[in-house]
């Protein structure tokens, strides 16, 4: 789907949200907790939501489990967009959401990304020694133990049974978008992210995409 129309369908589904039967916001302003990856996005739907409607939506981007966890304690956040369902489920559990207005939007692609010195040097494939390759340099994830894209990067490398011999080599951030920075900035040389992340940024490369399973 393109760019454009992606955009515009994320609108119409934030509008819908705003619409839902028993959702009381306030008239001029809209605050979206959304996981930091969606920045790009929903910065855009943000202007162009506020054209439209003359609503402002203030959004507020960290971790999926840091804004979780700050809904849980009583943050005002309108819409939350999470980047896994489990942080959701959890956020279920703790009566902290509508369940009527739940809906699953958006998916995305786990990729493995290069800075621009290394972009030439690497071609990812099974068997690949990634933590030969790294040598004493790091590769970013987001944190693993809570983040979802770092749960995400760790179940891929764990199935490719590298996970063990990349952990000493981790730089773990506190959301995918610092992963991102990490990489885009030479501090890392590869790193592992959203699709979606990679393409909002020109100094990093995808050269792998994880298959799904």
């Amino acid at each position: 789907m393109p760019y454009l129309r992606v955009l515009l369908f994320l609108i119409a589904i934030i509008a819908s949200l705003l619409t839902s039967p028993g959702v009381s916001l306030a008239a001029e302003r809209t605050i979206v907790f959304a996981a930091a990856s969606l920045k790009t996005a929903l910065d855009e739907i943000a202007s162009a939501y506020r054209e439209e409607t003359g609503v402002r939506i203030v959004p507020s981007y960290a971790g999926t489990s840091i804004l979780a966890r700050q809904i849980q304690q009583g943050a005002p956040a309108d819409i939350f967009i999470s980047a896994n369902t489990e942080w959701m489920d959890w956020l279920a559990e703790q009566d902290a959401i509508q369940p009527d207005s739940r809906i699953d939007l958006l998916s995305n692609d786990l990729v493995l990304i290069a800075s621009e010195k290394e972009r030439a040097s690497i071609s990812f494939a099974e068997g690949f020694d990634l933590a030969g390759y790294l040598g004493d340099r790091r590769i970013a994830l987001a944190l693993v133990d809570a983040v979802p894209a770092g749960i995400y990067a760790k179940a891929a490398l764990t199935s490719l049974g590298q996970w063990e011999s990349i952990t000493p080599k981790a730089a773990q951030t506190d959301n995918v978008r610092a992963a991102l920075r990490l990489v885009a900035t030479g501090e890392a040389a590869l790193g592992i992210v959203y699709g979606s992340d990679a393409r909002a940024e020109r100094r990093v490369s995808i050269v792998h995409v994880f298959d799904a399973g």
